[in-house]
C-alpha cells in the first residue's frame, strides 16, 4: 500500500490557534460532546460512583443532621469516588503526501491543541505515526507533558504510507490493552489524507475514534471518508474541525 515520496524532512509548524481559534479540539461522544466518563451502575465497585466508606474521615455535618451518634453505626463517612483513567491514542499520517499543500504543517496545530487538552485532561497518550516502510510507536501511555512539543515540531514527512498496517496494529494494541485495563476510558485520533490505494474492507476500532481529514489538494480523492466508515469513526474534515471545540 506504499506511495512513492521523498525524503522525510521536518515541516514547520503554523502559529497556534491558526486554523482552530481558540478553541480545542475534543473527541466528542456521540451521546454527550467531550463527557466525562458516566459513575458505573455497582454502588459497590472500585470505580465509577462513590461508594459508602467504611472508615477514613468522618462527615460530620451529615452524621449530626441524622442526630447525635451514639454507636459506630450512626457515623457517616466521606464518599470515595475514583474516575476513569483516559488514554488517547492518536495515529498520525506522515507520509508524502501529506507533505502537499502543507497538509501535515497545518495539522500540527491542531496536534498541539489535543495535546494540551489531554494535559489539563490528565489524558494519557500513545503515539503511532505510519510513515516509511512500517508502522512506528513513538510514545506509549505517557501522560501528555510541554515535552511533546519539540517532538510534534520535528516531525517530518516523507516515503510510503503504511497507514493500514498502522491501523490493524492499532487495534491489536488496543484490544490488549483493554483486557489488561478493563476499566480506562480509551479515545483515538486519526491524522490522513486518505491518499491510498485500493485496499480491503477494514474492521472497526474498539473505542470512540475521531478522523480528521487533511487532504487539501484542489482534486480529492476523497478516500478518508471512506476510511472513517470502514472503521466506525467519526469524520472531520481538518477546515472544518473547530466545530469541534467546546
Amino acid at each position: 500500500m506504499g506511495r512513492t515520496g521523498a525524503t522525510s524532512h521536518p515541516e514547520r509548524r503554523p502559529a497556534r490557534g491558526t486554523e482552530l481559534g481558540k478553541k480545542a479540539l475534543s473527541i466528542r461522544r456521540r451521546s454527550s460532546a467531550d463527557a466525562k466518563p458516566r459513575p458505573g451502575a455497582l454502588a459497590a465497585g472500585p470505580r465509577g460512583r462513590g461508594k459508602q466508606a467504611a472508615s477514613g474521615a468522618v462527615a460530620w455535618p451529615a452524621t449530626l443532621l441524622k442526630g447525635r451518634p451514639r454507636t459506630r453505626n450512626n457515623l457517616c463517612w466521606q464518599q470515595r469516588t475514583a474516575s476513569a483513567q483516559e488514554l488517547w491514542l492518536v495515529i498520525v499520517d506522515a507520509s508524502a503526501s501529506t507533505r502537499r499543500h502543507q497538509a501535515l504543517s497545518r495539522a500540527k496545530g491542531m496536534l498541539g491543541e489535543f495535546f494540551d487538552q489531554a494535559y489539563r485532561r490528565r489524558a494519557r497518550l500513545t503515539l503511532l505515526t505510519a510513515s516509511g516502510n512500517a508502522p512506528r510507536w513513538q510514545r506509549h501511555g505517557l501522560k501528555a507533558s510541554a515535552s511533546l512539543q519539540p517532538w510534534l515540531e520535528a516531525l517530518g514527512a516523507g516515503g510510503g504510507t503504511p497507514l493500514l498496517a498502522a491501523l490493524e496494529q492499532a487495534r491489536d494494541w488496543l484490544q490488549a490493552r483493554q483486557r489488561r485495563y478493563p476499566a480506562e476510558l480509551q479515545r483515538c485520533l486519526i491524522v490522513t489524507d486518505g491518499r491510498l490505494k485500493a485496499w480491503q474492507a477494514l474492521q472497526p476500532l474498539p473505542c470512540q475514534s475521531l478522523l480528521v481529514d487533511i487532504e487539501s489538494s484542489p482534486v480529492k480523492l476523497g478516500r478518508a471518508q471512506l476510511l472513517a466508515q470502514q472503521l466506525h469513526a467519526d469524520y472531520q474534515h481538518l477546515e472544518t474541525l473547530a466545530v469541534l471545540g467546546g
